[in-house]
């Protein structure tokens, strides 16, 4: 009993320790895109800004397109968060209530596949795409997405969907519903907040993506925003810091506000895809 206050209290100064460290980074871009170009050449930084400036922002809207690459970014993370989550659905309802060899092979998939780094990926998928001739196109960008997402998608619904009591099913088949009749009334508006939530992070993992965008995309107009951030860097490996930072912040704040609005329903799906897998 008396070691108990003791190990609360180290538990949360490790969890402080940690939100300042995950904080750090964020809170140093912050202060850095509203700098002007004197203290940012300063010997000595400071973490808020003496004379705070938008002159970094207006200057990074005046070098590169960044409304345009935003739409971009908005406009491929939208469609793949669509599009996994139609694929995923009806999938994860047979992985959770046909618990056979096929079910089983699947969730080896959802497993093997995350373990696969992004370089190993991008050549095969870059030659389905040029078979294909989307390589150079965000439909193709989209494509690519939506089969690095989908796994997770998958994961996640299962979870949701094994949580829906059986019995609805059962009532519904009684009543001379089919298989599809059943998952798009019963199962499908049982699992709203699973496929919001399963949405919004497909749709924050699209957004911040920067590998795939940055091989398979060519032409400045299809750029996407992570990509047209590489522009404020020289030649010779220089950074235009204050613009640079600038646009980054703003390329990070979607991210953070959507994370702020699902984060508990994500982990809600993680709990109950544990507990239920």
């Amino acid at each position: 009993m008396r070691t108990r206050p003791a190990a609360r209290a180290g538990q949360y100064a490790a969890l402080l320790a940690y939100l300042v460290f995950l904080a750090f980074p964020f809170v140093w871009l912050a202060s850095t895109a509203f700098k002007p170009a004197a203290e940012l050449a300063g010997l000595h930084p400071t973490w808020i800004p003496q004379n705070p400036t938008l002159a970094n922002f207006r200057q990074a809207f005046d070098e590169q397109p960044l409304l345009r690459a935003a739409l971009n970014s908005l406009l491929t993370a939208s469609a793949a968060a669509l599009v996994a989550v139609a694929v995923a659905t009806p999938m994860a309802y047979v992985m959770a209530r046909h618990r056979g060899a096929l079910a089983r092979a699947a969730t080896g998939w959802v497993v093997v596949s995350q373990a696969f780094p992004f370089v190993l990926l991008i050549i095969p998928l870059f030659l389905v795409l040029k078979n294909l001739r989307l390589i150079d196109s965000l439909p193709g960008l989209v494509l690519v997405h939506v089969v690095w997402s989908l796994p997770f998608a998958l994961w996640m619904l299962t979870g949701y969907v094994r949580a829906v009591p059986a019995e609805l099913e059962e009532a519904a088949a009684v009543d001379g519903a089919g298989r599809l009749r059943t998952l798009v009334s019963v199962t499908v508006p049982l699992l709203a907040p699973g496929i919001a939530a399963t949405a919004l992070f497909a749709f924050v993992t699209a957004w911040n993506e920067f590998f795939f965008a940055l091989v398979l995309l060519k032409t400045p107009e299809r750029q996407t925003l992570p990509v047209l951030l590489t522009r404020f860097i020289g030649a010779e490996g220089v950074a235009d810091l204050g613009p640079l930072a600038a646009a980054a912040f703003l390329a990070t704040l979607p991210s953070l506000l959507v994370f702020a609005l699902i984060q508990r329903r994500i982990t809600g799906s993680l709990l109950t895809g544990a507990v239920k897998g």
